[in-house]
């Protein structure tokens, strides 16, 4: 393995453990490790950061090892934005993973081999290790072209991140939320996205990073990369996340396959909107109905 490997961490060493064991067997030769610092209002946070840093230094095959540690915390936001600034102003790619995104050894080379196919192709800004649908056309080809993507295991080029704004500034421009109506292609999913934005930009959603890099993606018809089997598995959808915090998220612990070598390209370079339109209904839609569930609830049980 040539690219370098980012990992996110924080406070949960279980999770770290299991997704640090999968990046020790395929050895990669930089690994360039983000982490926040505990919030000292949070009673035990500060040992568990400890003890989930611990864990890097067990790094035992031959790499360099590069650390940000931040100083105060930071929050999920910044610390991850500013985080791959500081890895994009080191190298020119890399494969990313958070502490609760568990990876299929499969996956890095997959992304590998794709960073370096779609390296100059100003088409392509992202190769996403999840498949919300588990498995998709299979049978015909290694992954589909998505303007829809996830950020749990993923890998990108500087020439794509450097784009990355977080504060989203653009957004407030008519023309590109015009743009992106026109590359959704769909009023309903549209609208819901525009929600999302709206939050973020007003800075009521104050946790995601991700929105700000997909809005960039959509504002710029910016194609994913899926592949044809799920090679993520997000074990991290409980109270104490940030932004994944239902356990009965339809996204939450998808099965992990393996992905079969070598690659085989899709038919043609367009948007699969097969895939997109499964992805909403199954997910989309799905999680909206259980937050509907959950928020009558949490009502019901208020005010009985």
């Amino acid at each position: 393995m040539k690219t370098p490997v980012v990992f996110i961490i924080f406070k949960r060493p279980d999770t770290t453990e299991k997704v640090f064991e999968v990046i020790r067997q395929v050895h990669p030769p930089k690994l360039l490790v983000i982490a926040d610092s505990p919030r000292p209002e949070q009673p035990g946070e500060a040992e568990k950061c400890a003890a989930t840093r611990a864990i890097i230094d067990r790094v035992d095959w031959d790499c360099e090892v590069l650390k940000n540690y931040a100083d105060v915390n930071m929050g999920l936001k910044r610390r991850v934005s500013s985080g791959l600034d500081w890895v994009f102003s080191l190298v020119e790619d890399a494969i990313i993973l958070e502490d609760d995104c568990l990876p299929d050894p499969s996956f890095f080379r997959f992304c590998e081999e794709l960073l370096e196919k779609y390296r100059y192709d100003q088409r392509v800004w992202m190769i996403c290790g999840s498949n919300l649908l588990v498995e998709w056309k299979s049978h015909l080809q290694s992954y589909c072209f998505s303007y829809h993507s996830h950020c749990w295991g993923w890998a990108t080029w500087k020439r794509a991140w450097q784009q990355y704004d977080v504060n989203m500034k653009f957004w407030s421009n008519p023309e590109i939320q015009s743009r992106i109506r026109d590359v959704i292609g769909n009023e309903q999913q549209y609208d819901a996205y525009k929600k999302q934005f709206d939050r973020v930009f007003s800075g009521e959603l104050n946790t995601s990073w991700a929105l700000p890099w997909l809005c960039l993606r959509l504002s710029q018809s910016a194609l994913s990369i899926i592949p044809a089997v799920n090679l993520i598995s997000n074990m991290g959808f409980n109270p104490e996340g940030s932004n994944t915090i239902f356990l009965d998220d339809s996204r939450a612990n998808l099965p992990l396959q393996s992905m079969s070598f070598p690659l085989r390209e899709p038919a043609g370079f367009a948007r699969d909107r097969g895939y997109e339109l499964g992805r909403y209904q199954r997910h989309v839609l799905d999680n909206k109905k259980l937050g509907m569930r959950i928020s009558r609830k949490i009502k019901r049980t208020l005010f009985k």
